[in-house]
């Protein structure tokens, strides 16, 4: 049988600062994020099932980057917990999200593919998260990649 790749897209918005960094990225800042999941599996071959044909259901890949990610994220600050300016933000109030990495599109895409490879279902493979920052700017996680 084939080995077929669903994608979904979700999109949220988001806040960040990097801290110590040596551009304007280091002030508080918000994107408004694009993220593709693409996952990959054989389709389901029984006859007798209702998902006969499906590599998963496209609600089943939703619902768990809707949990993983997007619901926690949107309208959220993302912020390293070692940063100086965690103690004021969190004073502030709010969405404030601490983070124990510095939270660049890059360790981002990284920690949001290790959360969905967790809930996937059996059978089904993580193949990409791409995690637009800015229409033009983005990074990607390829699970060839990182065997």
């Amino acid at each position: 049988m084939a080995i077929i790749r669903l994608t979904k897209e979700f999109s949220f918005e988001m806040a960040h600062m990097l801290d110590h960094y040596d551009g304007l990225c280091s002030n508080m800042h918000g994107h408004s994020y694009r993220l593709f999941v693409t996952v990959a599996g054989e389709p389901d071959q029984n006859p007798q099932s209702p998902k006969q044909g499906m590599v998963m259901d496209f609600s089943i890949l939703k619902k768990i980057v809707k949990e993983e990610i997007v619901d926690q994220l949107d309208h959220a600050m993302l912020i390293s917990s070692t940063s100086e300016h965690a103690p004021l933000l969190r004073k502030m109030g709010g969405r404030i999200i601490e983070v124990d990495y510095q939270p660049t599109c890059e360790n981002m895409v990284t920690r949001f593919a290790e959360r969905i490879m967790k809930r996937l279902p059996q059978g089904v493979k993580l193949f990409s998260v791409k995690l637009h920052e800015t229409a033009t700017s983005f990074a990607e996680w390829y699970a060839s990649d990182n065997i």
